[in-house]
Parts: structure tokens; sequence; C-alpha cells
């Protein structure tokens, strides 16, 4: 924790007048050489005095006053209590000693003695300045607040009492009135460096990023070696997302304090905002080594572990922070997705229970993210969902739309998301963006992603009419940005996923906020007025689980890229390091989706058809071998698996030509995966159970037409893919229907798609205009 300045009176300073003694000469000679700061010779002649005259209070209170000047304060202590056996009646003395114990950090010591100077002089500021500073360190802010008053009624200049009343004031969040305190300070004492330091320190917490980084840089014009100041401004720019700045402010602190434990976490957590990961791990692994008990760095070193892949390195960083601090937040949610990511089963099922059981009661043990493929409990996932977005994202209390009314020729949509490029949302939406009927609506891109220099982020600028990079910029800064565009409706299609700013949506900037497409379920946000689904993936019955109101569209929430391209060239077998002959079963799901459920029947299938083998993404080599090793042990050759590296889209979609059935993963369906099988002619076979992310997959194949492939059961799922698979028949049907349904059915009918959510938007801005509160609706279908 950064600690605060406070510019104290020292003993010197406060010492009374010279007693009368027949070394007076020599005690005026060291009192001029310890003015000047000759210690050694003032200490010199004190020695002298008290060689003749022991019980000489000045010798004494003076030498004390030498050994605090070269933080001997254990020494210090030793003279300032002689002295007050030689003339207990000095208030001075006891202050100073007071002083001594507080260097020491000895606060209720300090005080004892504070209140010993008191009560020989009842209106001595110095001492009620110093015992507030005493009970501020006891907790006691009320009293230290009071203290202050009293000090500041007897001396109305006293800067430094104005200073201390502010920290106190910070501290019990009585913020406005600090920066009044520390304005009162600057303006007796404009060049109190800690005052604009702390001053600093308010305006961050108030949110007045801009002022608080002038207040920093006031502090370090005065006082350049204040290496927190340098630390705090950081911790600023990181807020509002200018990391490079705020490496280079960690910089200079760690020039000034090497062994800074937090600055290192912090520059840290900047580098890993910037993708510098390697470099992020390495800050972290210095600041442990100068804190071994730092759970935050170690907290965040798994976290970046994670964003590297190295989800084995991962996984044992957590499970080190759960030794260390067994109840961190999310600690061991995070263990389980490692394991989840490495297809580690041996230990995964309590864990899953154990994060289940907590969150259903509320408490902080698993992300969303990690709880959609770990469990399909709907209710249960509500308020992991609620009770993270509480945590991490909780509603502004300062809205920046506040009821008003806009009049626009166009509804104004600003879509917000990481996902401007290749990627999967981008694949789904990118035509949905081209398409939008420019004439009814105004079309804004929020992009705080990476820059990337791709075919798709070309494409995606071309399709809007504004689109902007708030990479830099805080969540706070971006959502005055949508409300001084006065922007209708606010669609996030990030949702929970990796780098979201769900924290822009807690502003309110716009009277309407809707949870579209990038997020599979509720995000458990009061301030979130919509989740665009259908009548497959939130049924009616599980509505009480979204806080969100359900807009239904009528054929498939998930809209399509139909200009998505496939290559020519379909490879062979062999470069698919796929067999000559053979059924081919695939999953080119995520690997962290694979449950042990699931895989025990793909290979019970794998032993019941002859010469099939299953062809799955290798996400991690950790994840391969183990999924190798399970086979093994339920009696299948490794050889049987077959992995495939990730490779360009219209690769990717080619090469499904070589698959026979796709066959799917619960609780956590395929999503966009899906969709591309369909897309390449490939058949999917899923189980549609639990909550949102179980169910994507029967919607799509709804809304293509073959709603056979949809399974109730696991039972079920596995009857079907070994009909299918023993029936070549029946699956060559399949696939001729799927490519006649492509070109006529819903799914991948862009137009269609894109009249349904303007549709649904249109309605969202009617209510709003007639100032009727947010319900549910289905959207009928367009003619």
């Amino acid at each position: 924790m950064i600690g605060e300045r406070s510019s104290k009176a020292s003993p010197q300073q406060q010492a009374g007048p010279h007693e009368t003694t027949v070394t007076d000469a020599i005690l005026r000679n060291a009192l001029a050489h310890l003015r000047r700061g000759e210690l050694a010779e003032a200490e010199q002649l004190y020695f002298e005095i008290l060689a003749v005259a022991p019980g000489c209070f000045d010798a004494l209170h003076f030498l004390a006053v030498i050994r605090y000047q070269q933080g001997r304060y254990e020494a210090a202590i030793v003279l300032f209590q002689k002295a007050i056996e030689t003339s207990p009646r000095k208030a001075q003395a006891y202050s100073s000693l007071g002083l001594a114990y507080e260097k020491l950090r000895r606060p209720e010591q300090a005080l004892a003695s504070f209140d010993g100077a008191l009560a020989l002089m009842p209106d001595f500021p110095d001492a009620l300045h110093n015992r507030g500073r005493a009970l501020a360190a006891l907790g006691r802010q009320e009293e230290a607040l009071v203290s202050y008053d009293r000090a500041l009624a007897l001396k109305p200049e006293y800067a430094e009492a104005f200073y201390s009343r502010g920290n106190v004031l910070r501290k019990l969040k009585r913020n406005e009135d600090a920066l009044s305190s520390y304005d009162r300070a600057l303006a007796l004492k404009p060049d109190l460096a800690e005052a604009f330091y702390n001053r600093g320190n308010v305006l961050r917490d108030l949110g007045r990023h801009g002022d608080a980084l002038a207040s920093y840089d006031r502090a370090l014009a005065l006082k350049a070696d204040l290496e927190d100041a340098f630390y705090n401004r950081g911790n600023v720019l990181r807020q509002v997302n200018r990391h490079e700045d705020a490496v280079r402010c960690y910089d200079r602190a760690l020039v000034l304090k090497p062994a800074h434990a937090e600055a290192l976490n912090n520059r840290g957590n900047s580098l890993a905002a910037l993708k510098r990961y390697e470099e992020a791990v390495a800050d972290y692994d210095r600041a442990l080594a100068i804190k071994p008990d730092f759970a935050v760095a170690l907290y965040n070193r798994g976290n970046v572990l994670w964003e590297l892949q190295r989800y084995r390195d991962a996984g044992a960083t957590f499970s080190q922070l759960i030794e260390m601090a067994p109840d961190y937040d999310y600690a061991i949610g995070w263990l389980l997705t490692c394991q989840m990511q490495c297809c580690d089963w041996d230990n995964e099922a309590r864990n899953i229970e154990y994060v289940t059981t907590v969150a259903r009661l509320g408490g902080r043990a698993i992300l969303p993210f990690a709880f959609l493929a770990a469990s399909p409990s709907v209710a249960a996932y509500m308020t992991c969902a609620q009770t993270y977005v509480a945590y991490k994202f909780p509603a502004s209390p300062e809205p920046l739309w506040t009821g008003q009314r806009y009049i626009h020729d166009k509804i104004r949509v600003a879509y917000l998301s990481a996902d401007f490029h290749s990627h999967a949302t981008a694949y789904l939406m990118a035509e949905l963006f081209e398409a939008h009927d420019k004439q009814q609506f105004e079309i804004v891109a929020v992009s705080f992603g990476p820059d990337a220099n791709d075919e798709m982020r070309e494409r995606l600028q071309r399709s809007f009419d504004r689109f902007i990079d708030v990479r830099k910029m805080g969540d706070r800064e971006v959502a005055q940005m949508l409300r001084d565009w006065e922007i209708d409706i606010v669609v996030d299609i990030k949702g929970f996923a990796n780098d979201c700013r769900t924290g822009i949506l807690s502003h309110r900037p716009a009277p309407i906020q809707v949870n579209y497409l990038g997020w599979p379920g509720t995000m458990g946000a009061d301030y979130i007025d919509y989740i665009v689904a259908d009548a497959y993936v939130v049924p009616p019955q599980h509505e009480p689980f979204y806080a969100e109101k359900v807009v239904r569209l009528p054929d498939t929430y998930q809209v399509n890229d139909s200009k998505r391209r496939i290559s020519e060239r379909t490879p062979s077998r062999a470069e698919a390091n796929l067999p000559n002959a053979g059924f081919v079963f695939c999953c080119f799901n995520n690997n962290y989706k694979i449950r042990p459920n699931i895989f025990d029947i793909w290979m019970r299938l794998l032993r019941t058809v002859r010469d099939s083998v299953l062809w799955l993404l290798e996400d991690n080599a950790v994840a391969g071998e183990n999924l190798r090793r399970y086979a093994e042990q339920r009696g299948v050759a490794a050889r049987r698996l077959v992995f495939a590296q990730r490779i360009r889209l219209d690769d990717h979609l080619a090469r499904h030509r070589l698959a026979d059935l796709f066959l799917d993963t619960l609780p956590y369906n395929a999503h966009t995966t899906a969709s591309d099988a369909l897309w390449a002619g490939l058949p999917v076979l899923t189980c549609m159970d639990g909550a949102f992310a179980g169910r994507v997959a029967g919607s799509l194949l709804h809304a293509i037409g073959l709603p056979e492939l949809i399974s109730y059961s696991l039972e079920e799922y596995e009857q079907m893919a070994l009909k299918l698979a023993t029936s070549p028949d029946m699956l060559s049907d399949i696939r001729v229907r799927l490519a006649q349904n492509r070109k006529t059915y819903p799914l991948f009918d862009t137009d269609r798609q894109r009249r349904q959510i303007e549709s649904a938007y249109r309605t969202m801005w009617d209510r709003y205009q007639r100032g009727e509160p947010s319900v549910g609706f289905a959207v009928p279908c367009p003619p």
C-alpha cells in the first residue's frame, strides 16, 4: 500500500527556551551547530555538557533530537525519557517523545506521549496535530479529525494540519471534504508536495483522472523523488487504458524504489494489457521474490500464464495461491478452468461440485465464462453472473443517461466489442453490419480490441458509419462519448468474454442497453435492459433466471455471414493425418468443452464403429496428451484420436468435407463452430439441455430444418450417433437436405435475420420513446 506523507514538526522545532546553566555558552554554540545541520559538532558539545551536568535538560533533549535526526529512534526515546525525568513539566519533550514513537510505528505510546504534552499545555497546536496522526494510525479517524480541528482553531494557518485532516477525511470516504482540506493546505503552503500527491489520490477516487494526473505532476515538479507519486500516476494511467504511459511511470517508481513489489505487480498488469505477457510474468516473479506472500501477484501471474496458453503452469500457480490463501476470490475457479483447458479430469469433478455450490450461495468461486462449461444449471449460473458483475462492474452511482429522450432522424446503434477483426464473432456478424438499413439506422462500432491489420478488419471498417478505436480510453470516458453522441441503443457483443469492457455499460451511457450474441447467457446486470435470444436458447421457463428482458427472434438468435468463403481445394485425408478409410467423427470445439461423460460416449462409439476415428482440434499439447491417455484407459488406441491444428478459416471450412459427422459437446455446445460445420455441409449431432450455452446448436438445427439431429438426453445422443455412423443412406440423405436447406432456410439468410434484428431494435426504441419500461417480446416473422 502507498503510505501517506506528512510534514511533521521536529523535536528541535518544538524545544522550549534554554535553561540558564553554567554551560550557557556551550549550549548556544551547540544549538548553532545543530541548526546548521552540523550534528557531529553539536553532539560533541552536548556530551561535554552532560559530563559535568548529567541532569541538563537542554543537553539531553537536543542530544535526543540529534538521535532522532540520525534515524536512531530507540536511542532518541531513551534520551527524551531522561530529559522528562529531569524536567517533567516540559510539554515539548513529551511531544518529541511521541514523534520518536511514531517513527517506530508504536502509535499507542505516541498517543500517550502527545496526551502527556497536552495535559501540560492544552493549547499546544503541534501536539494536537501529532495526536491526530497517532489516532489515525490507530484507526480512530473521527477522533483524529477532532484533534486536527482543535489544532486549527488554535492555529488557523496551519498547513500541515489541513494536510493531515485531508488524509483522515479520505480514509472516511469524505473525498470532497478531503479535497477541500488539501486545497486549504496548498493555499497556505504551495510547495507541500505530499499534499499535491494525496490530492491526486482523492481525485483518482472521485474518478477525475485528468485532474489527478495534473496533481501528481505538481507533486513531482516539487519533489522529483516521490516514488509513490510515480506509482499512483501509473495506476491512474492504467485505469484509463494508457498502458504504455503507465509502464513508464512504474519504471520511474522502480528506479527510486527497486523493491517496490506493488509497482512491479501493476507494471505487470499494464504489460499484460499490452499483450506483452512474457514481460508481465517476469514482473510478477520479481514482485513475488520481494514479497513471497503477495497473493495478488500470484493471481495475476496465473491469469497471464493462462493467456500464454501455459495452462499447466497456470494451474500450478493457482494451486499455490489456494494453498497460500484458500478463500482467495475466484482462485479455485481459475484452477478448474486450467484443468478443463488441459482436459485434466482426475480431480475435476470435486472442484466442479465445490464451485457450483459456492456459486449458488453467491460466493466468488468461478468466473461466468468457466461456469458455462462446468455446469448446466441456469439458476446457479445466474447467481454466478450477478455476483461477478456486482463485484467487477457495479452500476455507477452517477449514471450518464438519466431519462432524456433523443429525437433523431435515424436510430443510433453502437456495437461494443474487442472482436472487430478475424474472430468468431466477426465471422458471424460481418454481413449484418454491412446489410443494416442505413436509411433507418446510424451504425457505430466501438472497438476496444487489437488494431488488427487483416481482411476482416478492413471489411468491418467499411461497413460502419463510424468506427472508433477506444483502446486508450477509460470506461467512463467511452461512456461519456456515447452519451455525448446521444446513442439510442448500445449493443454489447462481447459480454464477459476475454478483453470485455462491461464497465462501459455500468455508467449507463444510453437509454437502451442490449446483450447480444457475444455472450450465451445473462450478464446479471440491472443496467442491461435486453438480451436477444430465441425460443430454443431461452425457453419461457428459463426467463426468471435472466436479469435482462428476453427478446426472442423467430428463427434463431444467431446471425450468420452468407459470404463466408470456403476454399475450393479439399485437402487429402493424408494431408489431414486421417486414415485412408473409415468413418470420421469430428468435433472442432475448443478442448475445454469436452467433458468426461461426453468423451466416454465418443470412446464407446470408436470401439463399436470399426476403423472409425475421432478428429479433434488440438488447443494445446497438454490437452492432447491427456485425451490420448484417457482414450487408452477406455480401451481405444491413442492413434484413433487425430488432432487438427488451427488454420485459415476458408481452409478450415474446406477440411470439414473430410468428416462424416460432427459430434457436439455439453453443457457448452458448439456455437460458431456449429455454424461453420453446417455452412460447410457437415451434419451436426447435438444434445440440447441446460442453460443457453447448451441449447445453441439445437437452435441452429431448427433454423436449418434439421431438428432430427437434436437429442434431449445423452443416451439418445449416443444412440443417434451410432445409428448415423452405421446407416450410410440415412446420413447421406441428411447431407443432401443440409445442402439444399443451406440455400433456403433462415440460418444463412442474413437479410432475413437483419430485418428481424432491426425490428427488435425498433420495438425497443418505440417503448423508450413512449416512456414505457423494458419488457420481453417476440419479434414476428418477416414477410
